[in-house]
């Protein structure tokens, strides 16, 4: 008997609930064999289950239960452009489609080569998510990819008066670079120096050059590593980086991870392109974290609070990091950005991180550095 007829006959038995779990660990694996899979049930019992249909709607419950992740990070996914979805009055639904291509994009190699013809404004497009011109008058853009800032900027909602304010999902070093060029009001960054052994103020002054800026504080967060549930190949430190048994998925270029793990390798002396899989790029911690739990790398760069939403991986700590806001000193004493800085010294704001873990608010709205 094949593996698919002995699968066949296996499911033969489940119940719905226990079959549709089924198929959904399977379609991680495989979405062809799960689909089949689920066609053998179907003929078995002479059911009609929606899950095949591509067309059907999934619910956030659905779709964390798929992804084997927690609920609040299938809305994260969602903001971040990462995960298809649709409205169906005020919930959101989703197909097995919109799955489908979720997991097919975060299996790819994102090392995209650049045209040689494109246009320098395509370039920005690309570059800073579709931010290429400077924001109007009434708008407001807070830059970076934590689900803080999608709290602050709904605060910004309710408290600061005749602004939009909006937000743009890319990394750190490209917030700074769309800060200098003046297609955003406020980065984040969470970048480190290996020569300083600082945070942020090294790379502010690099790429807002001639341009005084202020660093206000938001928290520290735990930088690790992310790997197979038990650490099966035993990875402690840096220094296992060195290992040829092991493989890395990485985070995109500009990225603040991306950028730790590259001013680790500088003062080891070790070049990325040793690195097996260093090449493999994705465009969250999420998507880091979601490579290592199916087994497609051994290690990857991210923040403690993700490892609690993804199963089958643990953390390794190795840092202590800064993520930290950067404004133009020019518009610091605006109202808008006056009422940031009560926002995050509140209590009501503060009050939002405390059943979330991950998070040092300690500092948070504390100005740290003027460049």
């Amino acid at each position: 008997m094949s593996y698919k007829d002995d699968l066949a006959v296996k499911i033969a038995t489940y119940t719905g609930e226990q079959m549709v779990a089924l198929a959904y660990e399977a379609m991680i694996e495989n979405l062809e064999d799960a689909k089949k899979a689920i066609i053998n049930k179907k003929l078995i019992h002479g059911e009609r289950l929606d899950y095949m249909d591509n067309t059907k709607a999934l619910t956030v419950q659905d779709v964390a239960d798929i992804l084997k992740i927690a609920k609040n990070t299938v809305y994260e996914l969602v903001k971040r452009g990462e995960l298809n979805s649709y409205k169906v009055g005020r919930k959101v639904r989703f197909t097995l489609k919109d799955v489908e291509s979720y997991i097919e994009n975060s299996k790819k190699i994102q090392n995209p080569g650049r045209k040689e013809n494109t246009a320098l404004s395509d370039l920005y497009t690309d570059t800073f998510g579709g931010l290429a011109k400077v924001p109007a008058s009434n708008e407001f853009i807070v830059c970076g990819q934590d689900l803080m800032l999608d709290i602050l900027t709904s605060y910004m909602g309710k408290y600061c008066k005749n602004i939009s304010a909006l937000r743009a999902y890319i990394g750190s070093y490209s917030s700074l670079v769309a800060l200098y060029n003046g297609y955003i009001q406020a980065a984040t960054t969470h970048l480190w120096d290996g020569d300083t052994g600082q945070y942020n103020v090294p790379f502010v002054r690099r790429l807002l050059p001639g341009i005084p800026a202020v660093i206000i504080h938001l928290t520290c967060r735990t930088q690790g590593f992310y790997v197979a549930k038990g650490n099966p190949k035993d990875i402690n430190s840096w220094e296992d980086l060195k290992r040829r048994d092991i493989t890395v998925i990485n985070r995109e270029k500009g990225a603040g991870s991306r950028v730790l793990l590259d001013e680790h390798l500088r003062l080891m002396g070790i070049y990325g392109s040793s690195l097996n899989g260093y090449d493999n790029e994705t465009q969250s911690h999420l998507t880091v974290a979601s490579t290592i739990s199916r087994g497609a790398a051994d290690i990857g760069v991210g923040i403690e609070k993700i490892a609690s939403q993804v199963e089958g991986i643990d953390f390794i700590p190795l840092q202590k990091e800064r993520y930290e806001l950067v404004i133009k000193k020019e518009i610091f004493d605006t109202p808008v950005v006056q009422s940031i800085l009560k926002i995050l010294r509140s209590d009501e704001f503060k009050s939002e991180f405390k059943d979330i873990g991950g998070y040092d608010i300690s500092e948070m709205g504390e100005i740290i550095a003027l460049t």
